[in-house]
């Protein structure tokens, strides 16, 4: 008994010890990222009254005879994000059927769509938006092409998890009266993915909202690309009118979003 007592505060022991070295790890990285950086919290908070004399003496009062002109772009935006989205799903639908072990028993093509879909996701949408703006130009085209990729990258890979854990039983109920792959499909996976995939759906176009803002400011168009144009032209207060658009799309979006998610679900 005291063998085996012993032996369980030595593991309980050695367990604390690998806790605090991987504490002492994360500090260490910490202070040493932070030194690479030049993060200074003095300078942090010296920074703040700066931003507070940029926002008051530049961004302030707004210059609300440029909403008549943010209309368009405003508008652009919110179509690239509802294109890029539904689009991104549409593939990413067929993406993940592909890519999910219960609906795909073919290995080799399950890991090309997943490592495709990984290439995707993992370049964020503002290094999409470089190059095709480098290999097309600007335009709303480029943003919304941008968007359909990290959708699909993303949605792929949210699509094939949902698709793996559902009830297996209810597809080998139907296999066994002789259902077909699509019957089976229709009938026992689509019914229970739905929900999850819609909530990822909606998620994504919360996500690609604000992605479409950036992606604007480097010649994706819309109202990301007024305010790139507003700070070259050093028209800040034009640029703080924009900035408060881009809030009330993102806050509109959200409640939206969460309303029709909480019908759905």
């Amino acid at each position: 008994m005291n063998k085996g007592g012993d032996a369980i505060r030595v593991v309980k022991r050695m367990k604390r010890n690998q806790e605090w070295l991987i504490v002492a790890a994360i500090a260490v990285l910490t202070v040493w990222s932070a030194v690479q950086t030049d993060w200074s919290v003095v300078h942090l908070v010296q920074g703040f009254g700066d931003i507070y004399d940029l926002i008051a003496h530049h961004f302030l009062p707004p210059d609300l005879s440029v909403l008549p002109k943010l209309i368009k772009p405003t508008l652009e935006t919110v179509y690239m994000s509802f294109v890029g989205t539904v689009t991104g799903a549409l593939v990413a639908v067929v993406g993940g059927f592909m890519a999910a072990r219960t609906t795909n028993p073919w290995t080799p093509l399950r890991l090309a769509v997943r490592g495709l879909a990984s290439v995707l996701r993992n370049l964020p949408t503002l290094i999409w938006a470089v190059f095709l703006v480098a290999a097309f130009g600007l335009g709303n085209m480029v943003g919304t092409m941008a968007i359909v990729f990290s959708s699909i990258g993303i949605l792929v890979r949210a699509y094939a998890e949902i698709l793996e854990e559902i009830d297996e039983r209810q597809a080998e109920a139907l296999r066994a009266t002789g259902a077909g792959y699509v019957q089976i499909l229709g009938q026992a996976v689509w019914p229970q993915v739905l929900p999850g995939f819609a909530a990822w759906t909606l998620y994504m176009m919360e996500l690609n909202i604000r992605a479409s803002t950036i992606v604007g400011m480097v010649g994706g168009g819309g109202i990301g690309f007024a305010i790139q144009n507003g700070m070259k032209l050093f028209q800040f207060q034009q640029v703080s009118v924009a900035i408060a658009i881009v809030l009330v799309l993102i806050w509109a979006t959200e409640w939206l979003t969460g309303k029709i998610r909480r019908r759905i679900l």
